[in-house]
Protein backbone atom coordinates (compact mmCIF):
# COMPACT_ATOMS: atom_id res chain seq x y z
CA UNK A 1 0.00 0.00 0.00
CA UNK A 2 1.71 3.19 -1.24
CA UNK A 3 0.17 6.51 -0.49
CA UNK A 4 1.11 8.88 -3.31
CA UNK A 5 4.98 9.15 -2.50
CA UNK A 6 5.15 7.59 1.00
CA UNK A 7 5.57 3.89 0.92
CA UNK A 8 3.94 2.05 3.89
CA UNK A 9 4.90 -1.56 3.65
CA UNK A 10 7.51 -3.62 2.39
CA UNK A 11 6.66 -6.06 -0.58
CA UNK A 12 6.10 -9.04 2.09
CA UNK A 13 3.92 -6.96 4.39
CA UNK A 14 1.91 -5.67 1.26
CA UNK A 15 1.39 -9.76 -0.05
CA UNK A 16 -0.08 -10.15 3.43
CA UNK A 17 -2.12 -7.60 4.24
CA UNK A 18 -3.67 -8.31 0.51
CA UNK A 19 -4.40 -12.08 1.42
CA UNK A 20 -5.55 -11.38 4.25
CA UNK A 21 -8.49 -8.75 2.58
CA UNK A 22 -8.93 -11.62 -0.11
CA UNK A 23 -9.83 -14.34 2.53
CA UNK A 24 -11.66 -11.92 4.41
CA UNK A 25 -13.34 -10.32 1.14
CA UNK A 26 -14.32 -14.79 0.63
CA UNK A 27 -15.40 -15.34 3.89
CA UNK A 28 -17.97 -12.49 3.89
CA UNK A 29 -19.56 -12.85 0.38
CA UNK A 30 -19.24 -16.82 0.03
CA UNK A 31 -19.37 -19.20 3.64
CA UNK A 32 -22.61 -19.63 5.22
CA UNK A 33 -21.67 -18.71 8.69
CA UNK A 34 -23.88 -16.05 10.39
CA UNK A 35 -23.97 -12.32 10.09
CA UNK A 36 -22.12 -11.90 13.64
CA UNK A 37 -19.21 -13.77 12.84
CA UNK A 38 -18.78 -12.12 9.28
CA UNK A 39 -19.04 -8.74 10.50
CA UNK A 40 -16.79 -10.17 13.80
CA UNK A 41 -14.42 -11.35 11.05
CA UNK A 42 -14.44 -7.75 8.85
CA UNK A 43 -13.53 -6.01 12.19
CA UNK A 44 -10.79 -8.03 12.77
CA UNK A 45 -9.13 -7.79 9.66
CA UNK A 46 -9.60 -3.96 9.53
CA UNK A 47 -7.82 -3.90 13.37
CA UNK A 48 -4.68 -5.60 12.04
CA UNK A 49 -4.27 -3.78 8.94
CA UNK A 50 -4.71 -0.60 11.30
CA UNK A 51 -2.22 -2.09 13.77
CA UNK A 52 0.54 -2.90 11.27
CA UNK A 53 0.18 0.42 9.50
CA UNK A 54 0.42 2.34 12.88
CA UNK A 55 3.47 -0.27 13.74
CA UNK A 56 5.31 0.07 10.65
CA UNK A 57 4.71 4.37 10.63
CA UNK A 58 6.03 4.19 14.46
CA UNK A 59 8.96 1.87 13.84
CA UNK A 60 9.83 4.32 10.79
CA UNK A 61 9.67 7.56 12.81
CA UNK A 62 11.89 5.99 15.06
CA UNK A 63 14.46 4.82 12.71
CA UNK A 64 14.99 8.14 11.08
CA UNK A 65 14.88 9.69 14.87
CA UNK A 66 17.78 7.15 15.90
CA UNK A 67 19.57 8.18 12.49
CA UNK A 68 19.08 12.40 12.85
CA UNK A 69 20.76 11.51 16.54
CA UNK A 70 23.57 9.54 15.00
CA UNK A 71 24.05 12.39 12.78
CA UNK A 72 24.79 15.02 15.72
CA UNK A 73 27.42 13.36 17.58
Amino acid sequence: MSFGNLKVFNGIQEVLILALMMVTMLVIFYVDIEFTYKVCIAVFSVVVVFLSTLATAILRQQKELRERQVKQI
